[in-house]
């Protein structure tokens, strides 16, 4: 019987685990359907803008296509369609998925070094610079 190369194997693993990484639950139905009001589809399209993807991290809801994504567009349509404000669907998406889903996440002790780390910068930029500049002066 012929021996298959030691390098079909790898190969053949490959295939399958990423054969393996679609998801085979169907989308649900509010991910790529608008709702029948346009009034609450545009609230519901201005809050998808600013929900960050959780799985592509540099992408709105909106903007994805990534499985979660859906759901998480479909999430926000249903509670929109179901009467609950924006800002209430956002303030529930925060406790259930936690800050990073927002692009404009709220000043605490975890998220503190992030607004703090452009300033600094930005000062030390300055400072440096203000160095450079006076050594070439003089």
């Amino acid at each position: 019987m012929p021996r298959t190369p030691s390098l079909l194997l790898p190969i053949a693993l490959l295939i399958a685990g990423t054969a393996q990484a679609d998801s085979a639950v169907p989308a649900s139905t509010l991910a790529y359907t608008q709702l029948a009001d346009p009034a609450r589809e545009a609230e519901a399209k201005a809050l998808m803008e600013t929900v960050r993807c959780l799985v592509c991290q540099g992408q709105s809801i909106a903007d994805s296509d990534a499985d979660m994504a859906g759901e998480m567009r479909a999430l926000v349509r249903q509670r929109i369609a179901a009467g609950e404000r924006p800002a209430q669907v956002r303030a529930w998406l925060i406790e259930r998925y936690g800050d990073y889903v927002t692009y404009d996440p709220p000043l605490s002790w975890v998220t503190a070094p992030l607004w703090i780390a452009p300033l600094l910068l930005l000062g030390l930029g300055a400072l440096l610079a203000r160095r450079l500049f006076k050594r070439r002066a003089t």
